[in-house]
């Protein structure tokens, strides 16, 4: 029961002197008080709900990496910082070389294994600031704020190297990772979309220039 003081020390219930609550009248201000703060952890707990919820919306449901859907509304709002600002944003987007074979000769928990490899490594090696999210099956993004071409493609180059100096093991096999990686560099003038399919195409294009075998 809520209790408080006034100036001249006459304790008060609810605002309410106690020398005038009735025995009915004290009981029904303690029965509220009680509601109240039943409604109030009922509300504290709906908001964690909510959190949670909002995090599954955005979370992709095998890494703990954003989902496409909340990696293209970060990718929107970082363009039009870009265009604000000035300031280039740069775009990683990363392939999973032999990810088929990988599935086929191992087992889908083995590509499971090696898609959590690639995000704990992903995770572990960019700022707070930037994104790193699953686009779909065996593709992942990372979008790095301010960050122009170059910086773009020193730390493209660095997370493909610790993504493979370390094999996945799973089910007493040892799978050695690789990515392919292509890289955009933003002006802020893009549509999310265009830039995602730039770097798509850069890294395919990589891709192509690695595995093609000399004439």
């Amino acid at each position: 029961m809520q209790t408080v003081q006034t100036p001249n020390d006459l304790t008060t219930i609810a605002g309410i002197p106690e020398a005038e609550l009735t025995p009915k009248v004290r009981a029904a201000i303690e029965a509220l008080l009680r509601e109240v703060a039943k409604l109030r952890e009922e509300l504290k707990e709906t908001r964690h709900r909510i959190a949670y919820l909002e995090k599954l919306a955005d979370e992709d449901t095998l890494v703990p990496v954003a989902n496409r859907r909340s990696f293209v509304r970060e990718l929107s709002r970082s363009l039009a910082l870009s265009q604000r600002y000035g300031t280039p944003s740069t775009l990683l987007y990363l392939d999973v070389d032999g990810m088929k074979r990988v599935n086929d000769e191992f087992g889908h928990a083995a590509g499971d294994a090696v898609l959590k490899h690639v995000a704990d490594v992903l995770l572990s090696n960019t700022r707070k600031s930037d994104v790193v999210g699953r686009l779909g099956g065996d593709e992942f993004a990372v979008l790095l704020q301010q960050a122009d071409e170059a910086r773009g493609r020193s730390k493209g180059e660095e997370l493909a190297t610790k993504i493979a100096a370390q094999p996945v093991r799973c089910n007493g096999h040892e799978i050695c990772v690789s990515v392919s990686c292509g890289i955009y560099s933003t002006t802020g003038n893009e549509q999310p979309g265009d830039v995602i399919d730039a770097a798509d195409r850069a890294m395919y294009a990589r891709k192509r220039a690695t595995t093609a075998t000399p004439g």
